[in-house]
């Protein structure tokens, strides 16, 4: 197998055979009060994405549900809980825990790096992280706030710039894109052209975001640290990872319309504790067709020197052995390397 086979709509929109989530979204007509309140809003979203997938859409109405996304993404903001940390800051007025206030772009372009069916992809690289990995191999985008503020209207415009230079997608990354939800989806009210939508997380979103990410994301780029709670505790600072991960992967799987690209970094000390874990559970749960990238390019970066059971490269052993996992769980479509 393929990617072709593990992820035919993405690939049905690169031919011009179909169109990303997003588009579909904004056919979708609902009406709401700017003023209401966040209840109601929801409310108002979940008959919007029944509509959405009973394929009941209409040609620009005046109000759709990717504005109400957009909307109801801003009022989160003011007590945030866009991710499962839920500082509960009021993000339009102080930076959250995430070192997030408003969207910083560190970096844009056109990405030759990524996996082989997503390149050229272009990423849109914000600041500012709800992680604190201690071998971040962004720790200079991730751990500090820098980058231009970009207004989405302009966003938007660079997107469909990309997209006539070649770009496949549009792969909002990081750092971490869950903080940038707002931003993420008010230009994308904008974008005029069929290009897919990449989101490219550590998948700690909250449910709400992951609501507001339904109907929008066509692959869910999806970062699989840890198979357990301690390391990441130990190496990351963030509680409860396996249960709020899981679950996302399992309400993703049921997104419309979406699919998936799963990446593991393989770390040293740690292929019994998380590699096998993780490549056991998305076998059983997500299938064996599933993308998955086991990927053998970590470095001790930032601080990993700090911890001597990191500090260093993968040993031709531990690759060997991360290649044994993946044949004895059985996933038939993974990158490994």
């Amino acid at each position: 197998m393929g990617a072709r086979e593990a992820l035919p709509k993405y690939f049905a929109i690169l031919e011009g055979e179909d169109i990303p989530n997003f588009l579909l979204a904004r056919k979708v007509k609902v009406s709401f009060d700017d003023n209401a309140d966040l209840q109601e809003l929801w409310e108002v979203h979940d008959e919007g994405m029944d509509r959405l997938r009973e394929n009941d859409l209409s040609e620009n109405p005046r109000k759709n549900l990717l504005d109400l996304k957009a909307k109801i993404a801003d009022r989160i903001l003011e007590s945030c809980h866009l991710c499962e940390i839920r500082c509960g800051i009021n993000r339009k007025e102080s930076t959250g825990y995430c070192r997030v206030k408003e969207s910083l772009v560190a970096s844009d372009f056109l990405h030759y790096g990524e996996e082989p069916e997503l390149v050229p992809s272009y990423t849109v690289f914000f600041s500012g992280c709800n992680f604190r990995c201690v071998f971040c191999q962004n720790w200079d985008i991730s751990q500090f706030r820098v980058g231009l503020e970009i207004i989405p209207e302009y966003m938007a415009l660079k997107i469909e710039r990309a997209y006539r230079f070649g770009a496949k997608n549009v792969n909002f990354v990081g750092g971490e894109p869950t903080p940038n939800l707002p931003f993420i989806l008010e230009t994308l009210r904008h974008v005029r052209v069929p290009i897919p939508v990449i989101w490219n997380s550590n998948m700690y979103m909250s449910v709400e975001a992951m609501k507001l990410l339904d109907g929008v994301v066509d692959v869910y780029l999806g970062d699989f640290k840890y198979g357990n709670d301690e390391c990441a505790r130990k190496y990351s600072k963030v509680p409860r990872y396996w249960e709020v991960v899981t679950r996302n992967f399992l309400l993703a799987k049921d997104h419309f319309r979406a699919e998936f690209l799963i990446r593991h970094l393989v770390m040293p000390n740690h292929l019994e504790c998380c590699t096998k874990p993780i490549l056991t559970w998305i076998a059983e749960n997500l299938g064996r067709d599933v993308r998955v990238n086991v990927m053998f390019q970590y470095r001790p970066e930032y601080r990993a020197q700090e911890y001597r059971e990191i500090a260093r490269m993968l040993t031709l052993e531990e690759m060997e052995e991360a290649e044994r996992i993946v044949r004895e769980v059985g996933l038939k479509n993974a990158l490994v390397g």
